[in-house]
């Protein structure tokens, strides 16, 4: 299949998925993020006193209804992974609260949280760095049915075989080690093992930003199916608006620790109001070099504030062209414009 084939297969898909998303205020919220703050505490000096912390994820709030794909975008060092890594509460939250199904995952410790964590997995960036290589695609997909008790024995085979079909790979696979794939096909391996749990949660940590583009589309191609096909929810965090915006109903975008517009894909791509979305769209290429030439493309000026000391007020007025004195100052909290739009800016 080739590259625009893949794409083409991908907007049909999107298009129809749109079509189902217009039921989902409908639908319950699975998972449910209130002002959920983590912070990286600086130790210096012979007797380690602490002398600050990097305000990575810096009180951010949303929610994701079951069924749908929320695209979690920004720059490197916005706090993209460590807000997903803080979700699943592989990272330690500083504070707030994740509730999944009801239920407040920061409240929850031992035999509870491990119950639950077979409902929520994380596929990671690096598929070779992600999988253990002393251990056979086969050993790696069934481990989690044998940590969570789920199967055994030959169960964790026939599932092993299952899952490796699921993903589009031969279940003679499952004796081979990671070095001996591709990237698509380590990747792949990871996919299988996150569903092996039979998850309804999956957050995609950039899953697919290591691959060559023509793998990309195959890796998008198969979320979406396998997302229609288990009804999984996801959170799929990128920096690719251009692969955002195929696969998710939904976009949060986020700066510097917070989050600053949600809104759904279609209206993110065809109405931005934040002044930092704005600036992110105009650097997205378009198809057209006619369309390409003639549009306005905002390079931001400076650079990038450090996490450790934030900017007062709003986080992006240092960089932004709209700014005025209240922005210096005033704290910017998500605010409803439009169903189904927030926007953490005054000045909209």
């Amino acid at each position: 299949m080739t590259v625009t084939s893949v794409l083409v297969f991908m907007i049909q898909t999107n298009l129809a998925k749109r079509k189902q998303v217009k039921m989902a205020e409908q639908q319950e919220k699975l998972v449910e993020v209130e002002n959920l703050v983590t912070y990286f505490p600086i130790f210096s000096g012979i007797l380690q006193k602490k002398t600050g912390e990097v305000k990575a994820v810096d009180d951010i709030s949303f929610f994701i209804r079951k069924g749908e794909t929320l695209g979690l975008v920004g720059e490197s060092g916005c706090g993209k992974t460590t807000a997903g890594r803080s979700i699943l509460k592989l990272q330690e939250p500083t504070s707030g609260n994740v509730f999944f199904a009801g239920q407040n995952l920061i409240e929850m410790k031992g035999e509870a949280l491990r119950k639950m964590r077979s409902q929520m997995q994380p596929i990671f960036q690096d598929p070779f760095a992600s999988l253990n290589p002393r251990m056979n695609a086969g050993s790696i997909i069934g481990e989690p049915l044998e940590v969570h008790n789920l199967a055994k024995g030959k169960e964790v085979r026939k599932r092993v075989e299952e899952l490796l079909n699921m993903v589009g790979l031969s279940p003679a696979m499952a004796a081979r080690y990671p070095h001996e794939f591709s990237g698509g096909q380590r990747q792949r391996i990871g996919i299988a093992r996150a569903l092996s749990a039979s998850p309804s949660f999956i957050v995609c940590d950039e899953a697919v930003s290591a691959l060559d583009v023509s793998i990309q589309g195959q890796i998008i191609k198969l979320l979406m199916k396998l997302g229609e096909e288990l009804n999984l929810t996801y959170l799929f965090i990128s920096h690719d608006l251009s692969v955002v915006r195929h696969i998710s109903d939904r976009v949060a975008v986020m700066y510097l620790g917070k989050i600053v517009e949600i809104t759904t894909s279609d209206n993110l791509y065809k109405n931005p109001k934040h002044p930092y979305t704005i600036s992110l769209l105009s650097a997205v290429p378009i198809p057209d070099p006619k369309v390409d030439r003639t549009r306005e493309r905002i390079v931001l000026k400076g650079d990038v504030p450090s996490p450790i000391n934030p900017p007062s007020g709003c986080p992006f007025h240092t960089r932004c062209q709209m700014a005025v004195e209240e922005c210096k100052t005033m704290k910017q909290e998500l605010k409803t414009i439009d169903n189904e739009h927030w926007v953490a800016c005054h000045r909209v």
